[in-house]
């Protein structure tokens, strides 16, 4: 079996499908984080794809923040699912993992503000190992809080985060089931996980690290054979380890997240900040490898992916906590369009027809409609109206229907307004278009009446000779006018051609004239280190040199010792004071 986490900054902003996305991956359980999607914005195709089934927990205090997201194959579909650490996001028992731990240390406001966050999904499955024994193995899909340092309630904030992590991993290890906590952590536990640490005592020093001093076991080196082996269990530390490090422990530059303001990913520096921590058993028996993929884009972190020597064995349904029982996705969401929908009319009892009341077929016949023919006159159809009147008096005769209601329109002969308009509608003209307003006329079309004119002006006044007028005239006449007419657009075309080509000389002559009245901004100067062309930045942060300006080098950011990274030049920008007069 194959894990994977990923901090895929933004789930809407992949450039490929996700079901393409997560099949690139090549794992059997995907956790993403920092998905920045919250339940109205979450559109079906991404909540239900073709061969998972998905699980997201999303962030109640702001829109496109925070959030995480499981994927798991259909050969993987777990037994149980929650959203939360605390429980209250589940109410309902059932498809919840349960085991909370000692939540005392937390007030009800408290755990309801380290919830409301969107950070963790919850999912347990079950797994046959090697000796083909079942067990229960349950993944905490947690993307940890990020403490500003200018800001002292977000660090206690990530802190308390930690805590309750903590305690609650560790209530369902003691519980039995083997737990996989993993994700970003948003802290680098040794020197080794940052690209340019401090000394190793300052650097130990920060809140985060210290939590994970005691929250993962630390294994002990075999000097003999130079690999990493574990020790006594239980006896070196916390009860989670650190996969990657367990294999890989003298790894440099195996980092996870870069900044993407600084290009440093082009440098490799950065931090390692996502991890995947198994219980000591598991990691132990069951874990195989654990590898950074540094090569997969399309986020500020990459994937990191833990292979297990075990598999799943699939849930035959789906916990509660399911996309794809949500209403909005199961077809149950209630529309306001089914509220003003006309609900069809029921009969009572008393109008089923019966054998002697009902009506036959020649009746029902006889009760269609009359149809006007286009070449019909108004006498037949006055006819068809006499009819309809005889076969309404039949129908008089027969027997009552209760509950059956006769068509109005046939009792009633048509209103002569109808009928005016029917027999216009009929006589084979065509209902004129919006569009013909707005055709162009050919001038050829208005000859032919022009000529039937003078023939009859001709055969009218047939005794006078010069005074009459034939169609080759007025052919004549015609062409003429059109080729007039074309010569005039032909005029009108150059003219404005000719003035376009004046406005573009004087357009371009003003641009000249006021690039010599100012002449822009200063090349950038070239930095001391490369001797290239520097980049212009802006101050961001809320501090006595917000909004100004300065110079640095192009290049990424990296390791002072990497010629190819950014050199130390820094300049700022001096405005020139205003000269008084």
């Amino acid at each position: 079996m194959r894990i994977l986490t990923w901090n895929i900054n933004g789930i809407r902003a992949t450039k490929f499908p996700l079901k393409t996305v997560l099949d690139s991956l090549d794992a059997d359980i995907i956790c993403l984080q920092e998905t920045k999607v919250t339940r109205d914005q979450l559109d079906e195709p991404t909540a239900i794809v073709e061969g998972y089934t998905s699980y997201y927990s999303f962030s109640k205090v702001r829109s496109g923040y925070s959030g995480v997201a499981t994927y798991c194959r259909d050969t993987t579909t777990p037994i149980k699912a929650e959203e939360g650490l605390t429980g209250i996001s589940t109410p309902d028992s059932v498809g919840a993992v349960g085991f909370y731990g000692n939540q005392a240390d937390f007030s009800d406001e408290e755990l309801h503000a380290l919830d409301n966050e969107g950070r963790t999904v919850i999912t347990q499955h079950k797994i046959r190992n090697c000796d083909g024994k079942e067990e229960i193995l349950t993944i905490i899909n947690v993307y940890c809080p990020r403490a500003d340092p200018e800001k002292e309630d977000r660090q206690v904030f990530k802190l308390r985060f930690y805590h309750l992590l903590q305690t609650r991993a560790e209530a369902i290890v003691n519980s039995g089931s083997h737990v996989i906590v993993l994700g970003d952590v948003n802290t680098s536990h040794q020197p080794i996980d940052h690209c340019d640490p401090d000394n190793d005592q300052e650097f130990l020093k920060q809140p985060g690290r210290q939590w994970l001093e005691q929250f993962l076991w630390q294994q002990s080196k075999d000097t003999n054979s130079g690999s990493s082996q574990a020790t006594d269990i239980g006896q070196s530390g916390g009860r989670f380890v650190d996969t990657f490090r367990y294999f890989h422990p003298d790894q440099k530059s195996a980092f996870t997240c870069w900044s993407t303001m600084t290009g440093a990913r082009q440098t490799n520096y950065g931090t390692r900040i996502d991890y995947i921590f198994g219980s000591l058993t598991l990691a132990k028996q069951i874990f195989t490898d654990c590898i950074i993929m540094p090569d997969v884009e399309g986020s500020d972190h990459c994937p990191v992916r833990a292979d297990l020597s075990c598999e799943a064995v699939p849930s035959s349904k789906c916990p509660p906590l399911c996309t794809k029982y949500l209403p909005e996705f199961a077809g149950k969401q209630q529309k306001l369009s089914a509220f003003i929908v006309r609900k069809p009319k029921t009969h009572s009892k008393n109008t089923v027809p019966s054998e002697n009341n009902q009506i036959s077929h020649d009746t029902c016949t006889s009760m269609k409609p009359p149809v006007y023919d286009s070449t019909s006159s108004v006498r037949s159809v006055t006819s068809d109206i006499s009819q309809t009147s005889q076969n309404s008096s039949k129908l008089s005769q027969q027997p009552v229907v209760t509950g059956v209601k006769r068509p109005a329109r046939l009792l009633q002969p048509p209103d002569a307004k109808k009928l005016k308009s029917a027999s216009k509608m009929t006589s084979g003209s065509k209902q004129p278009s919006l569009m013909n307003f707005f055709a162009k006329k050919e001038i050829l079309n208005v000859c032919k009446p022009l000529s039937s004119e003078c023939r009859k002006t001709g055969e009218e006044f047939h005794g006078l000779g010069d005074s009459q007028t034939t169609d080759e005239d007025c052919v004549s006449g015609s062409q003429d006018s059109i080729g007039d007419d074309v010569a005039t657009e032909t005029q009108n075309r150059h003219a404005k051609t000719n003035e376009a080509q004046k406005l573009n000389q004087s357009t371009q002559s003003q641009k000249a004239l006021w690039k010599t009245m100012f002449k822009g901004p200063a090349p950038p100067p070239v930095c001391k280190g490369h001797k290239e062309p520097c980049v212009l930045r802006t101050v961001k942060k809320d501090s006595l040199n917000f909004g100004r300006q300065f110079y640095v080098c192009a290049r990424p950011q990296g390791h002072s010792s990497n010629p190819e990274a950014r050199c130390d030049h820094f300049e700022w920008i001096v405005k020139k004071k205003a000269v008084k007069s």
